[in-house]
């Protein structure tokens, strides 16, 4: 007797249903004239985009510090569910699903000190998160963007499109792939 196969299995766990929360891309207070919109697609291997990745952000303050401001994983004190931010402190975090799409946004302040947003990806099939950079300008004296070459490099520098928004697309592997960083 012969069996049809079962179907793969991806690799676990799926990250976009329990550890986003509300608000979690608006990393700038709400309203702030300052505020700049970094946003961009996860691709996987074949060019298809990833719909149940995570992406987190991290930055210094506009003004170089960076110890944030404490609150945004608040919870209601009745319930205890995450309800999200609280509109008006700076933390320099933020943590946002892709969509159907694959696409994400995150609006945020300029980082103070540095050229560039630090970033997480989180995706099925990953055993271990990925870090990357978005750099929001190609900073000739950035060590790490010198060491690369031009097309490695131009996988780290976003697109500017319109009046203070960012594109930075993340190809997590194959033609194009975007540099990733070790930290051991």
């Amino acid at each position: 007797m012969s069996y049809a196969p079962t179907p793969s299995q991806t690799v676990g766990p799926f990250y976009g249903y329990a550890l986003p929360f509300p608000r979690g891309g608006e990393v700038a207070p709400a309203g702030h004239p300052d505020t700049i919109t970094l946003h961009g697609y996860v691709y996987d291997g074949a060019g298809n985009p990833v719909p149940d990745a995570l992406i987190e952000t991290w930055q210094p303050a506009p003004d170089g510090s960076r110890t944030g401001a404490p609150g945004s994983l608040r919870h209601d004190p009745v319930t205890g569910e995450v309800i999200g931010r609280d509109g008006v402190a700076f933390t320099g975090f933020g943590r946002v699903p892709t969509d159907a799409d694959g696409h994400f946004t995150v609006r945020t302040l300029p980082p103070g000190g540095v050229s560039y947003i630090a970033v997480a990806v989180f995706a099925r099939g990953l055993l271990h998160h990925l870090y990357t950079r978005a750099y929001l300008v190609d900073e000739p004296g950035d060590a790490l963007l010198g060491s690369l070459d031009p097309a490695r490099r131009a996988t780290l520098v976003t697109r500017p499109e319109s009046h203070r928004t960012y594109r930075f697309d993340i190809r997590l592997q194959g033609e194009g792939e975007t540099v990733f960083l070790e930290f051991q």
